[in-house]
């Protein structure tokens, strides 16, 4: 029984480590869409709190099965809008 328990545990830790990654990824994807946004209009912005979210996945993935994510720049964004 015991055996079960300890494979039960780290199945539902590992659910909460996905259902965590897909909520800050979600998350990852709104803010990128905000800076892509801004950027079309000629408007500042920032990718610091696109990159606190990266580090918040990144660090999860040094802990769980999940995959990182790369750091975003200004000129990535700013590449993206002039395709």
């Amino acid at each position: 029984m015991s055996v079960h328990k300890a494979i039960s545990q780290h199945s539902q830790k590992q659910h909460q480590a996905l259902k965590k990654f897909m909520e800050l990824d979600a998350k990852r994807e709104f803010y990128i869409e905000q800076a892509i946004n801004k950027c079309k209009k000629n408007e500042s912005f920032s990718v610091e709190i696109i990159n606190q979210v990266t580090k918040e996945i990144n660090e999860l993935a040094v802990h769980e099965i999940v995959p990182t994510r790369k750091y975003v720049t200004e000129d990535m964004i700013k590449a993206y809008v002039s395709k």
